[in-house]
């Protein structure tokens, strides 16, 4: 398998799991508790399996700088989380260096 499709697998189940971390209210909720440790546990086994091929910063820079953006808004959507025009600057620019990082750098294992 792509080793990118295993990243985004890492992505998407690592966002899971933070946003239901919340909703754990501290572990003292039994389902979203659940949710956290299965979604952690997909998230690093399929991280552990992009090392394979993409190199562990640039997987790693991928990884949070998407991760980011995608609880923020899950945050937004599900919490009622507030953006500032900051927020959004230093989110476009995490936007920016992810794009930087695939479309330019020889480094990213393409």
């Amino acid at each position: 398998m792509n080793a990118y499709i295993y990243l985004g697998i890492a992505i998407v189940a690592e966002v899971i799991a933070t946003s239901a971390l919340k909703a754990s209210e501290g572990f003292t909720r039994f389902g979203p508790s659940v949710i956290v440790a299965i979604g952690y546990g997909v998230a690093f086994y399929a991280l552990s399996l992009t090392l394979k091929t993409i190199p562990v910063g640039i997987s790693y820079a991928i990884w949070s700088g998407v991760g980011i953006i995608l609880v923020t808004g899950v945050a937004w959507a599900l919490y009622g989380q507030k953006i500032d025009l900051a927020g959004m600057a230093g989110i476009g620019l995490i936007i920016a260096g992810v794009a930087v990082i695939n479309l330019f750098s020889q480094s990213a294992g393409h």
